[in-house]
């Protein structure tokens, strides 16, 4: 623990969503140590905005440098945790007071941000340089890009490709109709109830059989299923019995991991029942946030402030204009959800919270 007249040290591993804006808040209230693989922070719902406009990234890949000017930022992976440090991949040994796991899904974007700009502008050439493009996976990430692509390039035939029932499972049925018209309506071909054999998949390969059956010809391909939890290094670690067999970390109601006083999780990774999005991860980090600085100061355990999951809200931009919006009681498809999300896609925000210029 940290001596007298020494501030308290608190490790945050993974610099994603929640885990950067973690870090920012924390600065000034204690010795500062973000933990994460990349150099930078992409902030996430730009991804597909990005892949039909690369200049786009230029504001939504932020280097860590430029958020947190009075923290330590060590560029590696964590893989080990023991009851008082933090074990990277290049050998540092991160003593803690308080830890915040915050590894969300796992990505195999490169460390650098300038690779990470290139892998943007190698998707856009290969979109600009397709006739016809396929997309495999109907959750958020399918539905957005085959929206961005209908919108910002009419001409190509795009094809969606999804094994499952209806769109966007995690929402509801009349959302999930309200999707499916707007991309049957934007030319975009949906397949439901079929799946394509990833291990077919090839740079050359240009025509492809679903398991329906049915033939798809494309000039280059994006796979958009869900990526696995970024918690599998957990398991190894003292952290192994507060995991889930879904491999989410079990918390509390204060997000503090059960079983341990000192340690947090957030974001994705938790095992808390709700839609994992990045405006979830930010009231994750803005909760522990606040514990932390309480704990801090020395305040009871009682004192902290505990985290219930509101309605389930989702989101989704539709081009750079429309969007669909489900909400308790009302779902809405077009202009109205997209000014919402749809024009910036949140890049704005999200810098203006880390202080930065939108």
């Amino acid at each position: 623990m940290a001596g007298a007249g020494e501030k308290a040290r608190v490790v945050v591993v993974g610099g994603g969503s929640g885990g950067s804006l973690l870090a920012k808040n924390m600065q000034g209230h204690a010795d500062v140590v973000l933990v994460d693989p990349k150099e930078y922070l992409e902030i996430p719902c730009a991804e597909l905005r990005s892949m039909v406009e690369p200049s786009f990234a230029e504001r939504s890949l932020v280097y860590h440098k430029d958020y947190l000017n009075d923290a330590t930022i060590v560029t590696s992976s964590a893989v080990n945790i023991t009851e008082h440090a933090v074990l990277t991949a290049d050998g540092h040994s991160l003593p803690y007071d308080y830890l915040v796991i915050a590894t969300g899904h796992a990505f195999t974007s490169p460390a650098s941000r300038a690779e990470r700009l290139k892998e943007f502008q190698r998707d856009n050439g290969k979109i600009e340089s397709s006739k016809s493009v396929m997309i495999i996976g109907g959750g958020p990430t399918g539905v957005e890009l085959a929206a961005e692509i209908a919108v910002d390039y009419p001409g190509k035939k795009v094809t969606l490709i999804h094994r499952g029932p209806r769109l966007l499972e995690f929402i509801g049925e009349k959302a999930s109709k309200k999707c499916l018209d707007w991309l049957t309506s934007n030319k975009v071909d949906v397949l439901l109830q079929q799946s394509v054999d990833l291990g077919s998949l090839s740079d050359t390969e240009k025509v492809y059989k679903t398991s329906g059956g049915e033939t798809v010809t494309a000039d280059c391909h994006f796979v958009c299923i869900t990526r696995p939890l970024s918690s599998s290094w957990l398991h190894d670690t003292i952290l192994k019995k507060s995991m889930d067999s879904k491999g989410r970390v079990m918390v509390e109601k204060d997000l503090r991991v059960k079983g341990y006083n000192n340690i947090f999780a957030i974001g994705d990774i938790t095992d808390i029942p709700e839609i994992k999005q990045a405006y979830i991860a930010h009231k994750h980090a803005l909760l522990v946030a606040k514990n932390l600085k309480l704990l801090i100061k020395g305040l009871p355990n009682s004192n902290l402030a505990t985290y219930s999951p509101g309605y389930p809200l989702a989101l989704v931009s539709l081009g750079r204009k429309e969007g669909l919006l489900q909400l308790p009681l009302l779902t809405l498809c077009g202009c109205l959800p997209g000014k919402i999300k749809s024009g910036d896609v949140f890049v704005g925000k999200t810098r203006k919270n880390l202080g930065l210029n939108g």
